[in-house]
């Protein structure tokens, strides 16, 4: 059976969602935890759970509304609960919870619906990324989730800006290259607002990001926003499509993945197909 998990966590102590040998991370740690919770020893090194998540978060990003899953008999799942008497499922988010560190929680557990894949069925990532530029508004207790700025920023020019971002584009330009991965995507949304308490959000959404994407959008519309950039120079990097040192990727610690939106339950398997075909021509049209 195939497990859907929704969990959340504050990144500012891991080495980003992936494993990775000898660091702390998120899918290190609760693949560690459901080993655990389901009385699966490990082999060597290597957990006999592995687990798929809809976004891959860069070191420090913090997540909000993550999305994952991992295949797993169903003996497996009913053996391991015990003598509780809440449903397997729901006592197996119990004991993870009571195994994760303070920092990672599972919100809920559910059989996954046929055709269900936390990547490759997702519609859409929305992340916001949190900033204060005001001194009168900074809050010491958020400094792990809001990035301070002495500039103040001028949100109409960076809303002018990123207009000319939306749409399907090559975002090389925005991206830290990897071997074999496009870097074409479909930004659907980007805007910037200042929320009544003075901090100002930057809500992003988009079918995929690629590697410090948004970090990197980020960075470039506030040099547009503190004045020291042109307002045409984010369409102008956009166009060239080369990455380049003047484009700063934005600190960690005031992104947040907020929500992973999927179509109804019988388009799972459909949305799957579509994002495998996407991913195919984009390798076609590398070759």
């Amino acid at each position: 059976m195939r497990i859907r998990i929704d969990l959340a966590y504050d990144g500012t102590m891991f080495h980003g969602w992936a494993t990775q040998p000898g660091l702390r991370t998120v899918q290190g740690e609760l693949q560690d935890a459901l080993a655990t919770a389901m009385r699966m020893p490990a082999i060597g090194e290597r957990s006999q759970v592995w687990v798929t998540v809809a976004g891959r978060t860069d070191s420090g990003v913090h997540a909000r509304g993550q999305v994952a899953h991992f295949d797993i008999d169903a003996e497996v799942i009913e053996s391991s609960r015990g003598r509780s008497e809440q449903s397997p499922l729901d006592a197996l988010v119990r004991r993870l919870n009571g195994i994760l560190p303070a920092d990672l929680r599972v919100h809920r557990a559910v059989e996954a619906p046929e055709g269900f894949n936390a990547r490759f069925s997702a519609l859409s990532r929305r992340y916001v990324y949190r900033i204060v530029d005001d001194p009168a508004y900074v809050d010491p207790l958020q400094r792990g989730h809001v990035l301070y700025r002495t500039r103040s920023l001028d949100l109409s020019s960076m809303n002018v800006a990123a207009a000319d971002l939306i749409g399907l584009n090559d975002f090389a330009s925005f991206c830290k290259p990897r071997e074999g991965a496009t870097t074409i995507r479909d930004l659907r949304h980007l805007t910037w607002d200042r929320s009544p308490e003075g901090i100002i959000e930057a809500t992003v959404l988009a079918d995929a990001f690629c590697h410090s994407m948004v970090r990197s959008l980020v960075g470039c519309l506030m040099l547009i926003g503190e004045g020291r950039k042109d307002v045409t120079w984010a369409k102008e990097s956009l166009a060239s499509r080369t990455r380049s040192s003047s484009i700063p990727i934005a600190p960690a610690n005031g992104l947040t993945l907020e929500e992973v939106a999927y179509p109804p339950d019988e388009m799972l398997a459909a949305q799957h197909q579509r994002t495998m075909n996407r991913r195919e021509a984009s390798e076609l049209d590398r070759d």
